[in-house]
């Protein structure tokens, strides 16, 4: 019989009784749908410009790590990676870790290096995967191959205040939910803030929202009060919006349960630090790729991570646990102590 996933545990303790501890933590190993060659990290002395980068080999064997370890509720895949771990090796079968799959990538996530004018356009609807490859690796499903593979993907939306653009975002969102819904498939809602205020045709810089957190925020309440529970997603990921805009979100509706994405790598007390604002303030997910992907020793920064997410150390606690934690494994840091307890603001985006 399969392991009881810890993600649905803790998503109906959190719906019951938002007040409770529980803390779901996703590592995005997704950053393939994205970086290209960079995707994986740096090897050990690598140059961010030029590498040389881990191997796509070396990065799905964090991600048997980090799943091995259970410390993670959720592991965020591009679909190839997915249908290699989960559907040929059935790694998540006896693991407590759900796997996800990323289903669509809008063109401010094309990061090819040398290019960066995608990040500088408005973002642009497009999926690469389908439901169907999510789960079963295929564009049809044979009888009984829907349950092989992933049964929980990633949506994502950037929204730009344009009529025509969002419009059209919102209208492959819808399709996509209708899709969803047909196929038993579960999401969760990434809504990224604005990538191109200033380039979007025929805007000035002044007609940009004034409150982009409140622009956000509102946008996906509205976003989703059209549709019916059997259409809704599990939980959202979105930029930590403050304390004042997360709480409202997050006391709006009791059902819809808020999470934020981690952005930019920034320091492990940038990384620490985030989690326990954002669970101060009503956000009961985290999802970090980057700040996990760079991290000196992955374990052991997830299960710190762990510790802050589920408030047995505080944040700064937490990053001199860490490096007490290198220093024990012969692991040299890639800042001091001191460097590594500063904290500054961080990308937000992909391509921020």
């Amino acid at each position: 019989m399969p392991t009881q996933k810890t993600l649905d545990l803790k998503l109906a303790r959190i719906v019951a009784d938002p007040s409770c501890r529980d803390f779901i933590l996703a590592d995005a190993k997704d950053a393939d749908m994205a970086f290209g060659l960079a995707a994986p990290g740096l090897k050990p002395g690598g140059e961010p410009s030029h590498g040389p980068f881990r191997t796509l080999a070396e990065y799905r064997d964090s991600i048997r790590e980090i799943v091995a370890e259970g410390l993670v509720d959720i592991m965020l895949m591009s679909a190839s990676t997915s249908e290699a771990l989960t559907i040929e090796e059935g790694i998540f079968t006896d693991s407590g870790v759900t796997p996800a799959v990323r289903m669509n990538d809008t063109t401010d996530i094309w990061l090819a290096a040398g290019s960066g004018g995608y990040t500088r356009q408005p973002a642009l609807p497009f999926s690469t995967a389908t439901i169907a490859q999510a789960q079963c690796g295929r564009v049809e499903c044979g009888h009984g191959d829907r349950t092989r593979g992933a049964n929980l993907g990633l949506f994502s939306l950037t929204l730009n205040d344009d009529a025509t653009l969002d419009r059209d975002m919102l209208t492959a969102y819808k399709e996509f939910r209708i899709a969803a819904e047909r196929a038993g498939f579960r999401h969760f809602l990434e809504v990224f803030f604005p990538n191109a205020l200033d380039r979007v045709p025929g805007k000035a810089v002044g007609d940009r929202p004034r409150d982009v957190a409140r622009f956000l925020a509102d946008h996906v309440v509205r976003a989703l009060a059209g549709v019916p529970r059997a259409g809704r997603p599990a939980f959202l990921k979105i930029p930590y919006l403050g304390p004042e805009v997360t709480e409202q979100l997050a006391a709006y509706d009791r059902s819809l349960v808020v999470g934020i994405l981690g952005g930019g790598a920034g320091t492990t007390h940038d990384a620490f630090g985030l989690v326990a604002d954002a669970k101060a303030h009503g956000a009961r997910v985290a999802l970090f790729g980057r700040k996990i992907n760079a991290a000196e020793n992955q374990p052991a920064f997830v299960r710190i991570l762990r510790a802050v997410a589920d408030g047995d150390l505080d944040a700064a606690q937490g990053v001199r646990a860490y490096h007490a934690e290198l220093a024990r494994l012969g692991i040299r840091p890639h800042r001091s102590l001191d460097a590594d307890l500063a904290r500054a603001p961080t990308a937000t985006a992909y391509g921020g």
